[in-house]
């Protein structure tokens, strides 16, 4: 795989992950609230509005294009 491949196909699992991140939210933003998780796979909670902006600026400087 290339480098320019390799950077075409991330941006394009940064654009999506980011545009479907509503999918994933069943509750409005909010605040934690209490020091126990019932998720086993983690806590973390991403907001459904975040934009992909700095990921892609990130790859546009850490991936080489060919």
């Amino acid at each position: 795989m290339t480098a320019e491949e390799l950077r075409r196909w991330l941006k394009v699992f940064i654009q999506r992950f980011f545009g479907n991140q509503f999918k994933r939210s069943c509750l409005p933003d909010g605040p934690k609230v209490g020091t126990i998780a019932l998720s086993p796979r983690g806590d973390w909670r991403m907001p459904s509005d975040a934009s992909p902006a700095a990921w892609l600026a990130e790859l546009a400087a850490n991936v080489p294009a060919d």
